[in-house]
């Protein structure tokens, strides 16, 4: 359903191009997943703009051991920061589980929840906001989440 030209995905590959870890961002100018589908777990309007986008599809590849998740996660984490200071954006919002929305909340960057976590089909979820900044590698390397990435541009199909 938001799987367009306007998606972009981040992707954290090993030396042989394998899927180490991924993440969709979506512009929070058109429908998008907390707006759509999850805007009761805001106390306001969700937020929505041309610098603010939302993070998706937050994934690690289950074929690593907890270390190599971590740094995985870290690296993911800081292209994440990283995109967002290159390309203008300002912000990021997101829904999370509550076992990873405390993750996120910790890692030492300006987030806020968006209201209280709620119980949705099963499962504790949350809406953050994320504030980004020329600070926030500092933040998070104050962390030990922050390592430069590497980017390669994405090859045309």
């Amino acid at each position: 359903q938001f799987d367009d030209e306007q998606a972009v995905y981040l992707i954290v590959a090993d030396a042989s191009g394998d899927h180490l870890g991924s993440a969709r961002l979506l512009p929070t100018t058109r429908p998008h997943i907390l707006d759509s589908l999850f805007p009761n777990l805001c106390a306001g309007e969700p937020p929505r703009s041309p610098d603010c986008f939302e993070i998706t599809r937050f994934c690690l590849s289950r074929n690593q051991n907890a270390r190599e998740r971590l740094e995985t996660r870290n690296r993911l984490v800081s292209g994440l920061a990283q995109y967002a200071l290159e390309n203008g954006i300002s912000a990021y919002t997101g829904v999370a589980e509550l076992s990873w929305l405390q993750q996120i909340l910790a890692f030492g960057w300006r987030c806020r929840p968006l209201g209280l976590p709620q119980a949705i089909g099963g499962r504790t979820l949350g809406a953050l906001r994320i504030d980004i900044d020329a600070e926030t590698p500092a933040l998070l390397a104050a962390n030990d989440i922050f390592r430069p990435v590497e980017q390669t541009p994405a090859l045309a199909a």
